[in-house]
């Protein structure tokens, strides 16, 4: 089965994006600062795999599905897989994501899964705010910006770098989180905006860089999480906001096809329906 790693995977988009992966058979290696809402989620997922009949029982195999023409677990020719894959399996590893030895984790984690081969996904979606709610730059503290640039900078570019050699091998791809303050000017946003801005850039070079991986940074818009009611806690339209699972089968549909490298939205991802 193909394997991913998913940072800020204890809610919001990175849950979404954890539920809908494990439905479609992936091994998952989650991430989450808060272990017991991440341990929480895990058993919630696991509990889910062992309810549904198509998950393996000891001796039994069958394919997994291609993420790319260069699948490295895909499947061959005369497979009689199942319709519908059986639920992967998923591995908590708790922990801050800007500290070196947590990101070795998760990456040995995804070698564990898959056989050495390391990750076939990386998904960096754990983000900072740098100041909640949001504050003017005159009033963002150093300090605050700094969190921002460390975790939604610095530590997908680390966590890429250490997951390179799998990604490489597995022909695979990384999904950065990204936010259309990385593209827009918009009061209170400057240090999650400019950290974004960076990550964006940093996923461009790399998809010039390394053909052979693809890099998808994707803004999924405003949703209704505790991050964005954290930012904006006086939205008035916050109740309106689509739900992380209402947009989580819209961003993977990056997997589906031969989709490059490239900036895309969610909402241009989503067929008309799901874009309500």
């Amino acid at each position: 089965m193909p394997v991913a790693i998913i940072t800020g995977a204890s809610r919001g988009l990175g849950r979404a994006l954890a539920e809908e992966l494990a439905g479609r058979g992936w091994d998952l290696v989650l991430d989450g600062r808060d272990a017991d809402r991440l341990r929480a989620s895990v058993r919630d997922l696991e509990r889910d795999r062992t309810d549904d009949p198509t998950t393996l029982k000891s001796g039994e195999s069958h394919n997994a599905p291609y993420i790319g023409d260069k699948g490295a677990r895909g499947p061959q020719g005369g497979s009689t897989a199942p319709d519908r894959p059986a639920r992967g399996r998923v591995r908590a590893v708790a922990g801050d994501v800007t500290r070196p030895e947590h990101r070795a984790e998760l990456v040995a984690a995804a070698r564990e899964l898959g056989g050495s081969a390391g990750p076939d996904l990386l998904v960096n979606n754990a983000s900072s705010l740098g100041a909640e709610p949001l504050v003017p730059l005159a009033e963002l503290a150093e300090d605050g910006l700094r969190e921002a640039l460390e975790t939604n900078v610095m530590a997908p570019f680390a966590l890429v770098r250490a997951a390179l050699p799998g990604l490489r091998a597995a022909g695979g791809a990384v999904l950065n989180v990204s936010s259309d303050a990385a593209v827009a000017a918009y009061p209170t946003w400057g240090g999650y905006g400019a950290s974004k801005a960076a990550l964006d850039h940093l996923s461009a070079v790399l998809a010039e860089e390394e053909p052979a991986v693809r890099v998808w940074w994707v803004d999924p818009g405003d949703l209704r999480t505790e991050l964005y009611a954290a930012a904006v806690p006086d939205d008035p339209d916050f109740a309106e906001r689509l739900l992380p699972e209402q947009v989580a089968p819209a961003v993977l549909r990056l997997l589906d096809g031969p989709a490059g490298s490239g900036r895309y939205v969610a909402a241009e991802l989503a067929g008309p329906k799901e874009a309500r």
